[in-house]
């Protein structure tokens, strides 16, 4: 079978995820190509934090509980986040208080957001706190706790009991994993033990994430499907996937 770079990498991560790994021969094979292409192939999506390298082949992130660090995230996929970002922005409403989750989707959505009105932003990512504390009609809360280093984000029981104290009008929450069957999931504990904190003082939640989550599972549920009133993906996410979202009343939005 012939293939585009682009549909032959993303058919490497769709064959990973199912198998759990995928062999660098094997699909050399089957795939007609050199060994070499499908060995740069697999170094491309590493540097996305798509795939893990093993010898003679790749597994994926998922099942190693793998989370790139904020910076590789942040070049991954830019233009999809980008677009991604521009249309929750317009979900935002008359929201008077949100919370912004850790992740490059998210921090993509805090930059492009100018309130002209007072708005509340509390947030557990260091960045998304220096991206929106210099905006006049913004206060920022920045939850405390432990520093992640890959994200820059804060856990632990510090930042659940802040948690405590809040209502939201909207939280904007990226995912690790969306599946209809378990639910947004992601590879730290700690960390689904905030965004589910935060799913749960919140009155209504929009989940942004790139196509390439979809359909995975990571090792720890933070939220069920039906938790989100709206999940903004981008165009290359599965219809049959977006159909069966949209039956359970999530409003599912391809951009």
């Amino acid at each position: 079978m012939e293939l585009y770079a682009y549909e032959r990498r993303r058919w490497l991560v769709d064959q990973a995820r199912q198998a759990g790994r995928i062999d660098v021969a094997e699909v050399a094979r089957e795939l007609t190509v050199a060994k070499e292409t499908v060995r740069r192939d697999l170094t491309a999506l590493e540097a996305e934090g798509l795939l893990r390298r093993v010898h003679g082949g790749a597994i994926p992130v998922e099942r190693l509980g793998f989370e790139g660090t904020l910076a590789l995230r942040n070049t991954s996929r830019t233009d999809e986040k980008g677009r991604i970002a521009d249309h929750a922005v317009g979900l935002v409403g008359t929201a008077e208080s949100i919370y912004i989750d850790e992740g490059s989707t998210t921090q993509a959505f805090a930059e492009r957001l100018t309130p002209r009105r007072p708005l509340t932003v509390v947030t557990n990512s260091l960045p998304i706190a220096l991206v929106m504390a210099p905006r006049e009609a913004v206060s920022v809360v920045l939850i405390g706790g432990r520093v992640r280093g890959k994200t820059l984000g804060t856990i632990d029981h510090w930042a659940l009991r802040m948690l405590e104290d809040f209502v939201f009008d909207l939280s904007v929450l990226g995912t690790n994993g969306l599946t209809l069957e378990r639910g947004a999931t992601c590879p730290d504990a700690a960390v689904a033990a905030v965004k589910a904190r935060a799913v749960g003082s919140s009155r209504r939640t929009v989940l942004v994430t790139d196509s390439s989550k979809l359909g995975s599972d990571s090792s720890y549920r933070f939220a069920q499907v039906r938790d989100f009133s709206t999940v903004v993906t981008d165009r290359s996410a599965n219809e049959g996937q977006i159909r069966r979202l949209r039956a359970i009343g999530v409003e599912a939005v391809m951009v």
